[in-house]
């Protein structure tokens, strides 16, 4: 690897917060980031891990054993089958739904804060009324709108991303829109349209790089809300079918009616994979949050550069022979 690959690497944003946590931040830190890649990698591995198909039946609410090691759910479906396949669906939501409001949240937000005037007024006016709906509502409105688009398995993937889509274009929205309206004000873009750089090339060239830096962060915690909001549309049943693809939430749904039987394993184990998954990409995504507070990087410093200025036992006194005035 050249030393030009090593320093891109560095850069990273994940990396570089990686390189600048201590102590229980970096704790927290590689914590999420171990639970995040393994959650990454059994939905990577899913064909492989899953023993059997997500929409295979056999007998209703057997125990673990051998044969199934989780056991079966009311409807017949083996539980580890369904959760490791759930987790193929949930990486394939969030990379659907978060690309696609990163996308319309900032080409929005870069034209509302650069042009402003009426078109910024109805486009901010917009995206306050969406954001203040709450989320598994508009989520939940949103999929019975487009709940036609269910009929197969990446069509009721594609409902449920859109219907999570929805909820996060305002978040990408404002926060575009702000950091444009400052950049707009900064001499390097004022000196380029005075050169007669054009509005498309200043936004693009200018703008984009610098009102875009804090994305990372915002999609590791809208990718956390995105799991929760999954899984809450399975579990009141506006979530994806079970033919379609194994979901978290709708299996949830079918094990309340087995814990008053005593059948434990229909539930604690989808149950167990969305706190997991959400606290890792949590862990990340405020271990990032903090390490990108710059009072938080000075009390670091300071403490790395404070034992030096104290080293020797006279380091802060006066010579006897020196006039202090």
């Amino acid at each position: 690897m050249s030393r030009k690959d090593g320093s891109l690497i560095q850069r990273l944003p994940v990396i570089s917060h990686l390189r600048k946590s201590v102590g229980l931040q970096r704790g927290m830190l590689v914590t999420g980031l171990i639970i995040s890649a393994l959650f990454l990698l059994t939905a990577a591995l899913a064909p492989l891990i899953s023993p059997y198909g997500f929409a295979q039946h056999f007998d209703t609410q057997q125990p673990p054993s051998s044969a199934h090691l989780w056991g079966t759910t009311s409807g017949g479906y083996d539980v580890l089958s369904r959760v490791v396949w759930g987790t193929q669906t949930a990486v394939l939501v969030i990379v659907v739904a978060v690309i696609l409001s990163i996308f319309l949240g900032v080409a929005l937000g870069l034209v509302s804060g650069y042009i402003g005037g009426w078109l910024d007024r109805i486009l901010v006016v917009i995206a306050d009324a969406i954001y203040a709906f709450p989320t598994l509502l508009l989520a939940i409105v949103m999929s019975i709108a487009i709940s036609q688009g269910r009929s197969s398995m990446l069509g009721g993937i594609m409902a449920a991303a859109i219907s999570i889509t929805v909820v996060f274009i305002p978040q990408y929205f404002r926060v575009i829109r702000a950091e444009t309206i400052r950049l707009k004000a900064e001499p390097f873009v004022e000196s380029a349209m005075v050169v007669g750089a054009s509005s498309v090339r200043i936004m693009a060239r200018h703008i984009y790089k610098n009102a875009t830096r804090t994305l990372p962060l915002i999609f590791t915690l809208n990718a956390s809300e995105a799991i929760l909001t999954l899984a809450g549309l399975g579990f009141l049943g506006f979530g994806i079918e079970p033919s379609s693809a194994a979901e978290w939430g709708y299996d949830l749904n079918k094990a309340l009616s087995d814990t008053t039987a005593g059948i434990w394993w229909t539930g604690v184990f989808p149950g167990a994979a969305i706190v997991l998954t959400v606290l890792g990409l949590t862990l990340v995504g405020e271990s990032m949050n903090d390490l990108n507070d710059p009072r938080l990087r000075g009390r670091r410093r300071a403490g790395k550069t404070a034992p030096t200025a104290t080293a020797g036992p006279t380091a802060n006194s006066t010579p006897e022979n020196e006039v202090t005035v």
